[in-house]
Protein backbone atom coordinates (compact mmCIF):
# COMPACT_ATOMS: atom_id res chain seq x y z
CA UNK A 1 0.00 0.00 0.00
CA UNK A 2 1.56 3.07 -1.27
CA UNK A 3 1.10 6.68 0.76
CA UNK A 4 1.98 8.99 3.37
CA UNK A 5 2.35 8.01 6.89
CA UNK A 6 1.68 10.47 9.61
CA UNK A 7 5.97 10.26 10.59
CA UNK A 8 6.02 11.51 6.75
CA UNK A 9 3.81 14.82 7.09
CA UNK A 10 6.01 17.88 7.76
CA UNK A 11 4.52 21.13 9.72
CA UNK A 12 4.89 23.93 6.99
CA UNK A 13 4.07 21.47 3.84
CA UNK A 14 1.66 23.68 1.32
CA UNK A 15 0.06 22.41 -1.56
CA UNK A 16 -2.28 24.10 -3.70
CA UNK A 17 -4.78 23.37 -6.31
CA UNK A 18 -5.55 25.14 -10.21
CA UNK A 19 -8.21 27.76 -10.40
CA UNK A 20 -11.87 27.16 -11.05
CA UNK A 21 -14.56 30.50 -11.86
CA UNK A 22 -17.86 29.72 -9.95
CA UNK A 23 -20.77 29.74 -12.29
CA UNK A 24 -24.38 31.02 -12.12
CA UNK A 25 -25.08 26.83 -12.83
CA UNK A 26 -23.04 26.36 -9.77
CA UNK A 27 -25.09 28.36 -7.24
CA UNK A 28 -28.79 27.34 -9.01
CA UNK A 29 -27.29 23.48 -8.73
CA UNK A 30 -26.48 24.15 -5.28
CA UNK A 31 -29.48 25.95 -4.56
CA UNK A 32 -31.54 23.20 -5.40
CA UNK A 33 -29.08 20.14 -3.68
CA UNK A 34 -29.55 21.55 -0.84
CA UNK A 35 -32.51 23.63 -0.58
CA UNK A 36 -30.83 26.69 0.23
CA UNK A 37 -33.13 29.46 -1.60
CA UNK A 38 -32.22 32.26 0.67
CA UNK A 39 -32.38 35.59 -1.75
CA UNK A 40 -28.71 36.39 -1.30
CA UNK A 41 -27.68 33.47 -3.71
CA UNK A 42 -30.67 33.14 -6.01
CA UNK A 43 -32.93 36.82 -6.14
CA UNK A 44 -30.68 39.03 -8.11
CA UNK A 45 -33.31 42.33 -7.11
CA UNK A 46 -33.29 41.56 -3.66
CA UNK A 47 -29.50 41.13 -3.26
CA UNK A 48 -28.79 44.25 -5.18
CA UNK A 49 -30.51 46.19 -1.82
CA UNK A 50 -27.91 44.27 0.21
CA UNK A 51 -24.32 45.83 1.42
CA UNK A 52 -23.21 42.59 -1.03
CA UNK A 53 -24.84 44.88 -3.85
CA UNK A 54 -25.75 41.69 -5.87
CA UNK A 55 -26.18 37.96 -5.50
CA UNK A 56 -23.24 35.81 -3.60
CA UNK A 57 -22.51 32.60 -4.03
CA UNK A 58 -23.02 29.81 -0.74
CA UNK A 59 -20.57 29.50 1.42
CA UNK A 60 -21.01 26.10 1.51
CA UNK A 61 -20.60 25.98 -2.32
CA UNK A 62 -17.06 27.61 -1.71
CA UNK A 63 -16.14 25.19 1.02
CA UNK A 64 -16.98 22.43 -1.60
CA UNK A 65 -15.24 23.48 -4.49
CA UNK A 66 -12.46 24.29 -2.37
CA UNK A 67 -12.16 21.26 -0.99
CA UNK A 68 -12.98 19.29 -4.58
CA UNK A 69 -10.33 21.22 -5.72
CA UNK A 70 -7.35 19.92 -3.54
CA UNK A 71 -9.06 16.32 -3.65
CA UNK A 72 -6.18 15.96 -6.73
CA UNK A 73 -4.19 12.84 -4.98
CA UNK A 74 -5.51 10.43 -2.71
CA UNK A 75 -3.36 9.36 0.46
CA UNK A 76 -4.77 5.10 1.04
CA UNK A 77 -3.73 5.89 4.20
CA UNK A 78 -5.48 8.54 5.73
CA UNK A 79 -9.30 9.46 6.15
CA UNK A 80 -11.18 12.72 7.02
CA UNK A 81 -12.41 13.22 10.27
CA UNK A 82 -13.69 16.49 9.41
CA UNK A 83 -13.20 20.21 9.52
CA UNK A 84 -13.03 22.42 12.21
CA UNK A 85 -12.69 26.56 12.97
CA UNK A 86 -14.88 27.32 9.29
CA UNK A 87 -15.35 31.09 8.37
CA UNK A 88 -16.82 32.32 5.55
CA UNK A 89 -14.26 35.86 4.76
CA UNK A 90 -15.39 37.15 2.23
CA UNK A 91 -18.11 37.09 -0.42
CA UNK A 92 -17.07 35.61 -3.60
CA UNK A 93 -19.48 36.08 -6.47
CA UNK A 94 -20.60 34.89 -10.27
CA UNK A 95 -17.63 34.77 -11.80
CA UNK A 96 -14.91 34.86 -9.46
CA UNK A 97 -11.96 32.39 -9.95
CA UNK A 98 -11.02 31.26 -6.92
CA UNK A 99 -8.49 28.37 -5.85
CA UNK A 100 -7.52 26.57 -2.72
CA UNK A 101 -4.41 25.70 -0.37
CA UNK A 102 -3.60 23.31 2.14
CA UNK A 103 -1.21 23.84 4.67
CA UNK A 104 -0.37 21.18 7.42
CA UNK A 105 -0.32 23.33 10.53
CA UNK A 106 -0.39 20.84 13.61
CA UNK A 107 0.09 17.07 14.27
CA UNK A 108 -1.30 15.13 17.26
CA UNK A 109 -1.19 11.92 18.85
CA UNK A 110 -4.36 10.14 18.38
CA UNK A 111 -4.86 8.71 22.46
CA UNK A 112 -7.92 6.54 21.28
CA UNK A 113 -6.04 5.35 18.13
CA UNK A 114 -2.63 4.34 18.67
CA UNK A 115 -2.13 3.24 15.38
CA UNK A 116 -3.24 6.70 13.35
CA UNK A 117 -2.12 10.26 14.16
CA UNK A 118 -4.07 13.63 13.34
CA UNK A 119 -2.99 15.88 10.52
CA UNK A 120 -4.22 19.19 10.60
CA UNK A 121 -4.39 20.98 7.56
CA UNK A 122 -5.43 24.68 7.25
CA UNK A 123 -7.94 25.01 4.13
CA UNK A 124 -7.62 28.13 2.47
CA UNK A 125 -9.84 28.75 -0.72
CA UNK A 126 -8.74 32.08 -2.17
CA UNK A 127 -10.30 33.76 -5.14
CA UNK A 128 -8.43 36.47 -7.88
CA UNK A 129 -7.15 39.04 -6.08
CA UNK A 130 -5.40 36.93 -3.37
CA UNK A 131 -7.60 36.94 -1.11
CA UNK A 132 -9.06 34.30 1.65
CA UNK A 133 -12.34 33.83 1.16
CA UNK A 134 -13.14 30.70 3.31
CA UNK A 135 -10.90 28.84 5.78
CA UNK A 136 -11.41 25.96 7.91
CA UNK A 137 -8.93 23.26 9.69
CA UNK A 138 -9.27 19.86 8.15
CA UNK A 139 -8.52 17.27 10.40
CA UNK A 140 -7.16 13.98 8.88
CA UNK A 141 -6.14 10.78 10.44
CA UNK A 142 -3.48 9.23 8.89
CA UNK A 143 -1.81 5.69 9.74
CA UNK A 144 1.29 5.40 11.40
CA UNK A 145 3.94 3.94 9.27
CA UNK A 146 4.49 1.00 12.01
CA UNK A 147 0.72 0.13 11.95
CA UNK A 148 1.36 -0.26 7.80
CA UNK A 149 4.72 -2.04 8.08
CA UNK A 150 2.35 -3.99 10.77
CA UNK A 151 -0.50 -4.69 7.66
CA UNK A 152 2.21 -5.30 4.79
CA UNK A 153 3.89 -7.83 7.00
CA UNK A 154 0.39 -9.50 8.50
CA UNK A 155 -0.33 -9.76 4.50
CA UNK A 156 2.61 -11.44 3.12
CA UNK A 157 2.39 -13.97 6.04
CA UNK A 158 -0.83 -14.77 5.05
CA UNK A 159 0.32 -15.10 1.19
CA UNK A 160 3.42 -17.50 2.14
CA UNK A 161 2.87 -21.11 1.80
CA UNK A 162 2.20 -23.05 5.25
Amino acid sequence: MNGTAFEDYAIGFERESFARTVTEADIVAHAGQTGDFFPHHVDEEFARTTPFGGRIAHGTLILSIGIGLLAREINPLSFSYGYDRLRFVRPVRIGDTIRARATVVAKQEDPKRMDHGRVIERCEVINQRDEVVVVADHIRMVRRRNAVDSDRTTTEESVLPA
